[in-house]
């Protein structure tokens, strides 16, 4: 049987990483607001774990992002399927990913994709060519995570 899985990215500032990355991938960033009212009003969870962020509740330091087609739950706002979960963690980057997105242009407009990307707060590093096997871009995202655009 299949597992289901999501890639968790450590970060510095995990709802504008998640903001970033939603708008890159045209994702839905989650909406865990029900379910931390529900939380809150049980008392299973205290004010200190929440934050605000563009106006809902979140939890304090994490933040996801979900693909528009994929289901969720409409309690908690978690997807079911193709996720990103950024978390604030106290260190910062300090080197090479050692994961990394590749971010491909559907209409094949490569020069139109990492202009967009660049307008959200993306950076480009280089250009790659390798003939055969394509040409793509390694760029940056505004916390110098790596990522390709093809």
């Amino acid at each position: 049987m299949a597992l289901n899985w999501k890639l968790v990215i450590d970060s510095a500032n995990a709802p504008a990483l998640a903001d970033f990355w939603a708008a890159a991938l045209e994702y839905e960033v989650e909406d865990p607001g029900a379910l931390i009212e529900q939380l809150l009003a049980a008392g299973h969870l205290g004010e200190e774990a929440v934050a605000e962020h563009r106006g809902r509740k979140i939890f304090r330091g994490y933040a996801a992002v979900r693909h528009p087609e994929d289901p969720f739950d409409p309690i908690s706002g978690i997807g079911r399927g193709r996720r990103l979960l950024f978390q604030d963690v106290p260190e910062g980057k300090t080197g090479k990913n050692r994961l990394h997105l590749d971010v491909h242009s559907e209409s094949g407009d490569l020069d139109t994709l990492v202009t967009r990307l660049e307008a959200l707060g993306a950076t480009r590093i280089r250009e790659v060519n390798k003939g055969p096997a394509g040409h793509w871009w390694t760029m940056q995202d505004p916390e110098g995570n790596e990522f390709c655009v093809a």
